[in-house]
């Protein structure tokens, strides 16, 4: 096996994950993994362009970051792609006026987004908020639709906290499409898009990256 210099040479940038990578959530702002500062720290200290890839959706860039800083690590809100802003994104080009089955954490990054009339639906990590009720209006709208859009934060079956694993929007976001008969959009990690949207970001190729996921 080749060195790690030499397996590294064509490296330019690192995209790194946050949840279960750099921090547990949880309680209290959750917690630093051991040694992600001190990595982050090195890896902005180097060559290499780094960005920060993350599928949370119970919380804003912003409230993530000053979190994240909190915590100790060296992050601003620029160097951040999360899904809440690419599916803004995504509705405005599109004309899309979403149901937001979502955590009221998040709700701030889609301000700018109308809500009327909806003819899609958003589905994040809701939390609390995924109770019955908010499950049979977003199947409602996507029933009522002649082309129903259901685009979901992500797909992830759960994650972890301080307290333990915690379901995400994954199996939510199953059930509606069962109930539904249609398949989700996914904007956010594992989508293709997103990773290039990343890659983007900092102007590297695909093939000049490391990936560090969890």
């Amino acid at each position: 096996m080749a060195p790690w210099g030499e397996r590294l040479a064509g490296v330019r940038g690192v995209l790194l994950d946050i949840s279960g990578v750099l921090y547990d959530s949880g309680a209290g702002g959750g917690t630093a993994i051991a040694g992600s500062v001190e990595a982050v720290a090195r890896l902005k200290g180097s060559r290499l362009k780094v960005r920060f890839c993350t599928n949370e959706s119970q919380k804003s860039r912003a409230e993530l970051v000053g979190q994240l800083r909190r915590l100790g690590f060296d992050i601003s809100e620029g160097e951040v792609t999360a899904p809440a802003p690419a599916a803004c994104q995504i509705l405005k080009e599109r004309g899309l006026r979403p149901y937001l089955l979502i955590h009221d954490g998040v709700r701030s990054e889609f301000d700018q987004i109308d809500t009327s009339n909806p003819n899609c639906v958003v589905i994040a990590d809701a939390g609390e908020s995924f109770s019955y009720q908010n499950m049979n209006n977003a199947f409602q709208v996507l029933m009522e639709l002649e082309n129903p859009v259901l685009i979901s934060l992500g797909k992830g079956r759960y994650y972890k906290e301080t307290s333990g694993l915690m379901l995400d929007v994954g199996p939510y976001m199953k059930a509606l499409e069962y109930a539904c008969g249609i398949k989700a959009e996914v904007v956010g990690k594992p989508s293709p898009e997103f990773f290039k949207s990343a890659l983007q970001a900092i102007g590297v190729e695909a093939h000049q990256v490391v990936l560090s996921v969890y």
